[in-house]
């Protein structure tokens, strides 16, 4: 594979210092850009984070001296790379924007943030999932005027939890699916430091996410239809998400109902078979066992179990039958990992592998 040079814009952040942690040693993606907002431009990436850096591991050597330039400043940034990940914080109209600015400078972006992900020619990509969503590509650039320049994201890092383990139970008819999620805190780009309100505490509301939780996963099923992604019409979908005070790893209680009720060995051997284009195109960034079961009671566990295959695995337990559904289980990835900058990475992988930044 030949090699991309890539920028991060959003870079100090939370999910850019991840996206940064993950570029170091990577194969086929150079890291040569990092761009933010307007007050960290012009300063080295270490004088801007300064005493951010919110990562278990060191900040690489290799940025501290890079200088962080405007993100506002498309044809700067663009002019250095082939692509960019994008995990800015800002308003959605803005990061809109942005994003359609960079493409039409004809920069790909490969993003984080959610404002793109029901525009209906923007592919949101698992690419274990719904890989084949990428050829949209094309007529986006229609669009856009671009002979190059595209957007694509990743999905909310919630659902990564519990949507791929329903996924390849999907030939069962899956009519109804009630999600409960407990969320860690770094999905609100905060550590135990600086957010004590958390500590002995569950907060019952986060903003947005029961729509994402109930509306996405039908785009990830949906199919392309000229030049737009048309979301599937089922399953129908209820979510109530939570805040825990856990630091990383998002968990999903599950419960569904199926139009063919499998057997708990039919469930077990479609979680052990699966595999998706990611494992089988062998990206570098795509976990050999995507999904995983565990058999004891009392797992999984984000402590235990969130950086199971580098954090890109899901981890699945306690499935049973319910007096209600007809089973329920629990699921966890790494909210940071798979869920954000990871999903990113292995997004991008796909897109390079596909010939789409060439």
């Amino acid at each position: 594979m030949k090699q991309y040079n890539v920028g991060v814009i959003g870079a100090t952040g939370m999910v850019g210092q991840r996206f940064i942690t993950l570029l170091e040693n990577h194969p086929w993606f150079n890291l040569v850009a990092l761009a933010a907002s307007a007050r960290s431009a012009g300063k080295t990436y270490e004088e801007a984070v300064g005493s951010r850096w919110l990562m278990k591991t060191p900040m690489p050597e290799s940025v501290k001296k890079m200088v962080v330039l405007d993100a506002a400043n498309v044809k700067e940034v663009a002019a250095k790379v082939d692509f960019v990940f994008c995990a800015v914080n800002m308003k959605k109209d803005e990061i809109k924007a942005l994003e359609e600015a960079y493409a039409k400078a004809e920069c790909p972006v490969v993003s984080n943030n959610s404002a793109h992900r029901f525009t209906p020619d923007v592919p949101m990509v698992v690419p274990e999932i719904n890989a084949d969503h990428i050829d949209i590509i094309p007529a986006q650039r229609k669009r856009l005027g671009t002979k190059r320049g595209f957007v694509a994201v990743k999905s909310n890092c919630s659902l990564q939890s519990y949507v791929p383990a329903l996924h390849p139970l999907r030939k069962y008819g899956i009519s109804d699916v009630l999600v409960c999620t407990y969320q860690a805190i770094s999905g609100a780009g905060k550590t135990f430091e600086t957010f004590p309100d958390i500590l002995d505490n569950v907060i019952p509301y986060i903003g947005g996410e029961e729509e994402k939780s109930e509306q996405e996963p039908l785009k990830l099923w949906g199919r392309i239809e000229g030049d737009k992604i048309v979301s599937a019409e089922s399953p129908r979908f209820t979510a109530q998400c939570l805040r825990v005070p856990v630091s990383d790893g998002h968990m999903g209680a599950v419960f569904v109902r199926f139009e063919n009720k499998p057997s708990k060995e039919e469930i077990l051997q479609a979680w052990k078979e699966f595999h998706g284009p990611a494992q089988d195109l062998e990206l570098p960034s795509a976990p050999k066992q995507f999904l995983h079961y565990f058999e004891e009671n009392d797992r999984p566990q984000p402590k235990l179990d969130r950086m199971l295959e580098n954090g890109m695995a899901v981890s699945i337990g306690r499935l049973r039958e319910d007096n209600q559904y007809d089973y329920k289980f629990v699921c966890l990835s790494h909210n940071t990992l798979r869920g954000a900058a990871g999903g990113a990475v292995l997004l991008a992988e796909l897109l390079a592998a596909k010939g789409y930044f060439d």
